[in-house]
């Protein structure tokens, strides 16, 4: 396939972001790898660069997402984190194809060479290689769709396979790394709590103040109808975007925006998902998008250099984005097909 190392970093992202959760994490491991071999193969670096940090956002909406699991704290925990990382699966494997369209018409615009297959049993060997690596996914997701333990316990249970496979399997942590890693763990886990506690002080001034209702009556003073309200939120979502990194827009949000969902019968299942991708496009957005930031670090040039070709990728964003807000079904089907 013309330009297929594109491809082969969209599919990288997916399943990194099937492990990690995070776009940030997503953009840093798989574009240290696939930006450098892109440029290296004929690629131009704002190419290589564009479709790594797009395809990182498909992180944002797969299990264990953190930003979803944030986004079920500060709605007051009567969200399934279980049901909300099912609701992400279509959505995240929807924006993964557009990201892929974009990046295959701008091969084609551009001419990008394309290469041997080396294949099905190069492919096959690199697959059993991976599935240790892999099936930390399926530990995740899988042990809390059946009930085997709690989204906590998951974390616990994820933790301990990675660091056997890592160690056992894989070979690839000594014990220096072992302590580099569990501090970081330590000090982000602290920052998180952190955050989490502030934003349940946040949301309870929010309520007694009454800005969620205030919010309902503003809205209801422009417009009654439910498409220009979600039109509304989404451009809000998207201008905050521009200059609130994520965690502190989930954080900001959901206080005001769930109770405005739900009085236009929103599902708070339906729009976790869509706070998440409306916000997170944030990330590739200048002036803050921390992802655009790295990814164009990682690629050497700059951000101005990147943002004059991303705008294929912005529009599978954003239109993805647009089928989630007005198809409910792509984010409530595979919660309540598992229940």
């Amino acid at each position: 396939m013309r330009g297929g190392l594109g491809q082969v970093s969209v599919l990288a992202s997916v399943f990194f972001g099937g492990v990690s959760g995070s776009a940030l994490a997503d953009v840093s491991a798989v574009g240290s790898t696939m930006i450098p071999q892109m440029k290296e193969r004929g690629f131009s670096a704002d190419y290589a660069v564009d479709v790594t940090i797009s395809a990182a956002l498909v992180a944002l909406l797969l299990p264990p997402s953190h930003n979803l699991i944030l986004y079920s704290a500060i709605a007051g925990g009567g969200v399934s984190i279980a049901d909300l990382f099912a609701a992400g699966i279509i959505p995240a494997l929807m924006l993964a194809a557009s990201v892929m369209g974009a990046a295959y018409f701008m091969a084609r615009a551009r001419n990008y060479p394309t290469e041997k297959f080396l294949g099905f049993s190069a492919v096959l060997t690199r697959l059993i290689a991976a599935i240790p690596g892999l099936l930390l996914i399926v530990v995740i997701f899988g042990g809390i769709r059946a009930g085997i333990f709690t989204a906590v316990e998951s974390a616990a249970v994820a933790v301990l396979y990675a660091l056997l496979v890592t160690m056992l399997v894989y070979r690839g942590m000594g014990w220096g790394a072992f302590v580099g890693a569990v501090s970081h763990a330590a000090r982000s886990t602290g920052a998180i709590l952190f955050v989490i506690g502030a934003a349940a002080a946040f949301g309870w001034v929010l309520a007694y103040l009454q800005v969620p209702a205030m919010a309902v009556e503003a809205l209801n003073a422009v417009t009654d109808n439910k498409i220009i309200v979600l039109l509304l939120m989404l451009l809000m979502l998207l201008v905050l975007g521009t200059f609130i990194d994520l965690a502190p827009m989930i954080i900001i949000c959901t206080p005001i925006l769930l109770p405005v969902a739900r009085a236009y019968g929103v599902e708070p299942l339906h729009f976790g998902v869509i706070l998440v991708l409306g916000a997170g496009i944030g990330l590739i957005t200048p002036p803050v998008g921390s992802v655009l930031f790295v990814g164009s670090a990682i690629g050497r040039i700059s951000v101005a250099e990147a943002l004059k070709s991303i705008w294929p990728f912005y529009l599978a964003a954003l239109s993805v984005l647009l089928l989630v807000t007005f198809i409910p079904e792509l984010s409530l089907t595979l919660p309540a097909l598992w229940r």
